[in-house]
Order: structure tokens, then sequence, then C-alpha cells
């Protein structure tokens, strides 16, 4: 008989009897006490994902799946046990080598002992990242007790998206942030998908406690697709309401963000639905006393398809008009940041002017704002997705730089505008002012001098009949075209108008890219681009004419992590 079909034949008959006998690979179930705060949990970037679940009293009460660190770990996770102090836990771990011992012993600790937080190579250290995993969308975000609350989408057991779990993080000068543990975390619902919150001052809802309002969270539970909701009124501890506030509407429905309308005495719910067949975007509006009990009021319809005007998660709120006494407008918004200027009657929103955008960066979304702000203030803070899951980084993504909204009178309408918020200035270390009132195309780099990694760069120039104006940021070229009015940043380009024949420029440089604010926030250009740390020079030159220089002013910043 031919070798070959005899190594054949031996392979096709043993070999699944081998390999039942001597498996490479096995579920297992490790048993243990909770003892201590944490379950420390290893990972290795780049690793074959498990699957995980923990059960307690016999209810899986926790479950993800991870990148799991069968050898040398690249970093660690660290899941809180200790509600469940004194209880005997099942683990169960999925596929793991069959030679493996990775939970031999099972890792607890009282103290989150990772070292070099906050300040691996691509930290960036001007705009929060949490300090493992992923995150995304900013979410719930709410002046409540004395701080600002962030929350966002978190994946705590891995650096790329999944296991969707609401990160916790209080400020009390929206710069400095302290992360807290994971707020909320999957579960019947599914996982935790976006959402806002609010202050129930007057205890509508009967949630506040001795006195105590309830701050409230709304979520997407993305198994039932069903809105839920969670309060806390200590904002550390969170309870889950026992059912769905709003049950799943159509097949794609999440993102509620939810606004106290004074005028009408309710609750108002605004939740991204796609309808019909054609993926038609539209905003849900709904109204309640209670926070509990919801009613559908009103839909605004948005594009469809790739159309992404009012597209994913909502945001809702009315601002005065400078400069027209008496004038306020409200503003819908959808997760590219195309928004609508209108009126809202507690029912319906009249888009009076619809698709506008002010926002030309790259990978900027589903920002959202604070709710209460103590001054007042319309305080914005976005997802920007940084490329930052590199080498054993433990962190991936970070939120935008906390900005100001407002809506001004222009030209050509009524028009929204971000800067960065006042609180910013307490980060300048060293300032520099060159003193240059004119700028030649032969003329001497006027910034040749200042070396910084973390820099804020004010400038308002006159170009005159200059053809270009170039602002060199640590190598990154931020070039201004006179004739067409354009702003090109690494291949990224926004429209921006000369107003009375000014350009001003607002530039914050971090590790992982440039925030640009131009023309007092009316064009917002954020840039992800990992910056070489080594590259700390700035530059400023022109072509085609002299620029009048009416302000230029460089100021070296310090870490938010110091």
């Amino acid at each position: 008989m031919n070798r070959l079909l005899i190594i054949s034949m031996f392979l096709f008959i043993f070999l699944p009897v081998y390999a039942q006998e001597h498996p490479s690979t096995k579920n297992i179930s490790t048993y243990f006490t909770a003892k201590k705060k944490y379950l420390v949990l290893p990972v290795k970037n780049g690793a074959p994902r498990r699957n995980l679940e923990l059960w307690v009293d016999g209810i899986n009460t926790r479950f993800w799946d991870m990148e799991l660190a069968e050898d040398r770990p690249d970093w660690y996770a660290y899941l809180r046990i200790d509600e469940w102090k004194g209880k005997s836990i099942e683990l169960r771990v999925d596929k793991v080598a069959a030679s493996s011992k990775v939970f031999e012993p099972v890792l607890q600790s009282d103290q989150d002992t990772n070292t070099n937080q906050y300040h691996e190579t691509l930290r960036p250290q001007l705009h929060f990242s949490p300090k493992r995993g992923w995150t995304n969308d900013p979410n719930g975000m709410v002046y409540f007790n004395g701080e600002y609350h962030l929350f966002f989408q978190h994946n705590p057991y891995g650096r790329n998206w999944g296991n969707m779990t609401w990160g916790h993080a209080v400020s009390k000068d929206l710069l400095h942030w302290t992360e807290l543990d994971d707020a909320i975390h999957p579960n019947q619902g599914g996982p935790v998908f976006s959402g806002g919150g609010v202050v129930d001052k007057n205890n509508t809802s009967g949630l506040g406690k001795n006195g105590k309002p309830a701050m409230v969270l709304f979520h997407t539970g993305a198994r039932g697709w069903g809105q839920y909701m969670s309060w806390s009124t200590d904002g550390r501890n969170f309870h889950n309401y026992e059912k769905a506030v709003v049950p799943r509407i159509h097949k794609d429905n999440r993102d509620p963000k939810v606004i106290w309308h004074a005028p009408s005495k309710k609750w108002v719910m605004v939740l991204w639905v796609e309808r019909g067949n054609n993926e038609q975007h539209s905003m849900q509006f709904l109204t309640s006393p209670d926070l509990k009990n919801w009613t559908p009021a009103s839909i605004t319809y948005g594009g469809t398809g790739n159309d992404r005007y009012l597209f994913e998660c909502p945001e809702f709120y009315e601002l005065p008009v400078q400069g027209m006494k008496g004038v306020t407008k409200w503003v819908l918004t959808g997760a590219n940041t195309q928004y609508a200027i209108g009126s809202f009657d507690g029912i319906h929103f009249t888009e009076e002017e619809k698709k506008l955008q002010n926002q030309y960066g790259r990978d900027f979304y589903a920002p959202q704002t604070f709710s209460d702000e103590p001054n007042g203030r319309r305080i914005e803070m976005g997802w920007w997705r940084t490329n930052t899951a590199k080498g054993n980084m433990p962190f991936n993504q970070s939120m935008s730089l906390p900005m100001e909204h407002r809506l001004v009178r222009t030209p050509e309408g009524i028009r929204l505008t971000r800067m960065p918020v006042k609180e910013l200035e307490q980060l300048r270390v060293k300032m520099y002012t060159p003193g240059t009132n004119v700028i030649r195309e032969q003329d001497i780099n006027p910034l040749k001098n200042i070396r910084v990694e973390l820099a804020e760069i004010q400038m308002e120039l006159i170009p005159g009949k200059a053809q270009e104006i170039r602002l060199d940021v640590r190598g990154v070229p931020v070039t201004y075209h006179v004739s067409n009015q354009q702003l090109v940043v690494d291949g990224v380009t926004a429209p921006v108008s000369l107003q009375n024949g000014r350009l001003s420029l607002r530039v914050y440089a971090d590790r992982t890219g440039l925030e640009i604010f131009a023309n007092n926030g009316l064009v917002f250009m954020p840039v992800n681009i990992n910056i070489d740390s080594n590259e700390q020079s700035l530059s400023l030159s022109v072509k085609g004419g002299p620029v009048k220089v009416a302000a230029l002013t460089v100021y070296e910043l310090k870490s938010i992590w110091e």
C-alpha cells in the first residue's frame, strides 16, 4: 500500500482520538474566596481572546473576554470583588492552554499596583485617558456634589473595543481627573452602551435619600436594546433600576440624552432611532414626569444611510445668543457634530437651520456636554481617536480638551462656537512673546528660540496679499492658504474664512496630536498624530508677501497628571 496513503489513514483514525485524550486547550473553573478588593487579571496585548465568567451564589455576575496572558503579562486589569467578601466565587475560563497555570493561584489585591500610570510614552498629557483599557464615547457627564463626573465607554480588560462598561472619573477643575472604579457593568440588559446623566434636584423620581438628590444615569443595554436607568446619591455607589424604562423602539435605537425642561416641568429624553428599511436616522423625543415612565412626544428626522446627519449620540440644549438680548436657541446634534438650530416647546423641536458644521478634524466623535454645570456654561468633551495601541501601552484612545459652547450672530446666521475652557490657563508655566510686528518671506523664524513639548499657541495675523502662512508645531505643519481660505494639517482640510481681514488661531499641542481653534471657535480642528518626543521646535513663516502680526504668544504647559 502506498506509504502516503497509510500515513493519511493513520492520521485520520488516530489523531482525533489522541486529540481527545491530549487536548491542546481546556476550559477551567477555579474556586476562591473573595478576601480583598480586586481580582487581578493578567493581560497580554495580542494574545487570543478568552471568555471569562464570575459566578457568585450561582449567578453569572460578571462576564467578559480578554487577551489573557498565560505567561508574562504586559499589564494587569483589576476587577473589583470586595462586595462579595467572604463568599465563595467560581471563575470560569474557556480554552486556555492545557498546561496553563494562569490562575494557580488566583491573585487578589487591596491596591492597584500598576506603575508608570499616566506617564507612558504615548500617554496624552493634556487630555483625559483611562489608566488602562480602551475608551470611546463620553457618557453621563454631570456636575454633582461639587465634582464634574465623566463617565465613558470602557473596556477594563483590553485596549481594543469590547466589554462595554461605564468607566468613571471625577474632577473639580475639568483638568485634573481622578479615575474611580467602573460605575456600571454589563448585566442581563447586555453591554453598557452610551447615554447621559442628570441631577434630580426635586426628587421627581423618588430615588433621592435623606434629603440628598440622586444623580440619575441612562444607557442603552446592548442585548435587550432598551434604555436602562441607574442612580447614585453619593457619586460613588450605583444602583440599577430593575427593568428598562424605555423598551426597544426599533431594531436600532440607542444613546439616550435626558434634560429637564423647566417651562413644561418635565424631563425630556432624546434617543437615536433608525426607522424603516432605508436606514432613516431620527431623533425620538420622549417626556416623563419622574424619569421612570416615558411617553413618546415627537420625531425629528435626519439623513439616511451614509448621510449621518442626526446619527447616534444625540446632544440637546438651549443657549443664549451672544449680542441678542433675551434671545435663546436650541441646539440638536448627532455623533458627527453636525447640528441644527431651532426652537423647542417641550414636545416638538422645530429646525430653523440644519446640517450646520464647525468641526473639521480627524477622528473626533460622539461629544457630550455636562448637565447642571454650576456656572451655567455648556461644556463639551468628545471622544478623540488617538493612535495609542502601540507596543505595551496598557490603554487606548482619549477625550478631547473641555470646550465651552456658545451661540453667536454671524453674517450667515446664528452659529455655534467651541473654545477651550478658561480653566486651561492654569496649565501655563512659561510665556514667550516674540514681539514681532511683521513677518516677511525671508525673515528669520521668530519662534526659533522656543523648545516645548506641551504648548498653547495664540496668534492673530493680517495676511494682506500673502499667499501662505505656515506654523510648524513640533514638526507638524499647520498651513493656511490665503487665496482659498483653507487651513491644512496632515492632510486634513478646514474652511477658515478671514474675519475682517484677520486670521486668529489657538493651537494646543500634546503628544498625540493638535487641537486647533480658528476665529474664536467658529472652526474646531482636532488632528490626531503621534508627535516625535524629540521634536520640540516651533516655526512661523510666510510666502508671497508680508503678514502683519497683531498678536503672537506661546505658552509652555504642564501635564494634567502632575
